[in-house]
């Protein structure tokens, strides 16, 4: 499948996973957004790696929801203790946590609230050729989190 840049082409390839992807993979961003910018930068970033005559972009998509349900992180570290409460959790425990749950060690990028408290701002997890099951990262993170407690505010 040729890549494809513009939201149009990303909206008709995607059209059958828009509910989900509004549920399971929305923009965060604010002011919000119906979420085509940011799958479309999802796309350009990380999709078109896999762009191959099986994998275009609505398996691509299709691919990350079922990963996301997969791993089950919020439910990962609820079971571990790790629980939006406001509270700061240490970070080798949440990896640690993520790690027990999907058998893969995450990466994990950490950003600073307006607080001023340091906070997982994202968790990478890394995924086979096919998109179909998490590997070893074979390549860490630049950006990795150097805290070792992160506050996790209640939602």
């Amino acid at each position: 499948m040729p890549y494809i840049s513009g939201n149009l082409s990303l909206s008709i390839q995607i059209s059958g996973l828009m509910s989900s992807l509004q549920k399971d993979w929305p923009s965060l961003s604010c002011p919000s957004s119906d979420g085509f910018r940011f799958w479309s930068h999802e796309w350009i970033k990380h999709g078109t790696c896999a762009v191959s005559e099986e994998i275009g972009q609505h398996v691509y998509f299709e691919a990350a929801l079922k990963l996301k349900k997969k791993a089950n992180l919020l439910q990962a570290l609820i079971s571990a203790g790790i629980k939006p409460d406001g509270e700061s959790y240490d970070l080798d425990s949440i990896r640690l946590a993520i790690k027990e749950a999907t058998g893969f060690t995450p990466d994990i990028e950490c950003n600073t609230d307006a607080s001023k408290n340091r906070q997982v701002y994202q968790v990478f997890m890394c995924a086979d050729i096919s998109g179909s099951e998490f590997i070893e990262c074979p390549v860490p993170l630049k950006k990795r989190c150097k805290s070792n407690k992160v506050h996790f505010p209640e939602f």
